[in-house]
């Protein structure tokens, strides 16, 4: 008899347990066993006995949180599998960021694929997802309303080329989540043949040096605080990439910048209220999927039951009913709707 997903797998007040195997997906708080997704902070915490990701999730963990993050931690690669108290488990690329993976949780004939935070397009920086055919499939609706439809990433980073062409003399500081966010838009900028050097923020350093690390080139990046030091060297920031976390912009780290054409990157930017309080060039680039690859993803699955985790959950799971697929909201506290999963680095 194929055993109930939901047997397998159940919501719980500090996040999705599995009754069979013993461990938590992406718990919010400190477990004895944890399978995390990848290393946003609200997926990802320190304090749990055990952890099991891919190499990058933990390297990002180890950096973030301290080396001793866990009590223990695994490795798992892409489409490597390994068994918990009987039940089989294997990460597949999420596209969300580096080492993000969807956990596909496997026991007596049932199948539920935990998505984490995903995309759909393409990103230089991470491995496209993969999508995998399940019996459940549990996904975020962080863009989960048909508004949230995302241009194509060239078109943003054109507008950012484009702006500095016309303003050679203003710094671009750009607004960008620290963990996916910055390296992204550094590596597409590289991808549209800006090889000038990029400034970073010191917040910034330690994440894009485990990317380079880990085999993403992000070309000629360069400390800005030093450069704000003296006079002199702040004014060789006129017409330089500076890219910085969004709170950063508006306090007087930002300001000591001078005159700036101020940017943030964000699938936010697409609703014209989260435009407010000085974002001169606001650049629609999202980590999350948009409703067109929240959909897409759903009609190509056509899993046998959908759950909604958080966002827009009403809407996508409409949507989803009237395709034939049932779907529920999850309805689990604690991961943040905003595109940075950490509430120190919210818009501006």
């Amino acid at each position: 008899m194929t055993l109930r997903p939901e047997t397998l797998l159940r919501p719980m007040p500090g996040g999705l347990y599995c009754p069979a195997g013993d461990f938590w997906i992406d718990p919010t708080r400190a477990v004895a066993r944890a399978v995390i997704t990848h290393g946003h902070a609200d997926h990802a915490r320190a304090g749990h006995g055990a952890v099991l990701a891919t190499k990058e999730t933990l390297a990002i963990m180890a950096a973030r949180l301290g080396a001793r993050f866990a009590g223990a931690s695994q490795a798992l690669a892409y489409g490597e599998r390994v068994g918990i108290g009987g039940v089989d488990v294997r990460l597949v690329p999420a596209g969300h960021v580096l080492g993000s993976a969807q956990a596909v949780v496997e026991k007596g004939g049932a199948r539920v694929v935990v998505s984490g935070d995903y995309k759909r397009r393409r990103d230089p920086t991470c491995a496209a997802f993969e999508p995998v055919a399940c019996d459940v499939f549990i996904s975020e609706a962080t863009f989960g309303l048909p508004v949230f439809r995302h241009p194509p990433d060239a078109d943003e980073i054109a507008k950012l080329l484009l702006s500095l062409s016309t303003f050679p003399e203003r710094c671009h500081a750009v607004g960008a989540y620290s963990l996916g966010k910055a390296q992204r838009v550094i590596a597409l900028l590289r991808e549209a043949g800006y090889d000038a050097p990029i400034y970073l923020h010191g917040a910034m350093r330690k994440i894009c040096a485990l990317y380079e690390a880990m085999g993403v080139p992000l070309g000629d990046l360069r400390p800005a605080d030093e450069m704000l030091a003296a006079p002199l060297t702040r004014k060789m920031l006129a017409g330089a990439v500076v890219v910085s976390p969004p709170n950063a912009l508006n306090d007087a780290w930002g300001r000591a910048l001078g005159d700036t054409v101020t940017c943030f990157a964000s699938g936010w930017m697409r609703v014209r209220g989260r435009t407010r309080q000085q974002v001169e060039l606001p650049l629609i680039l999202s980590d999350h999927a948009d409703w067109d690859e929240l959909t897409a993803t759903i009609a190509e699955l056509r899993p046998g039951r959908l759950w909604v985790t958080h966002g827009a959950e009403e809407a996508l799971i409409r949507w989803s009913r009237a395709q034939g697929v049932p779907a529920e909201a999850l309805s689990l506290a604690g991961y943040d709707e905003d595109e940075t999963g950490e509430s120190g680095e919210a818009p501006p």
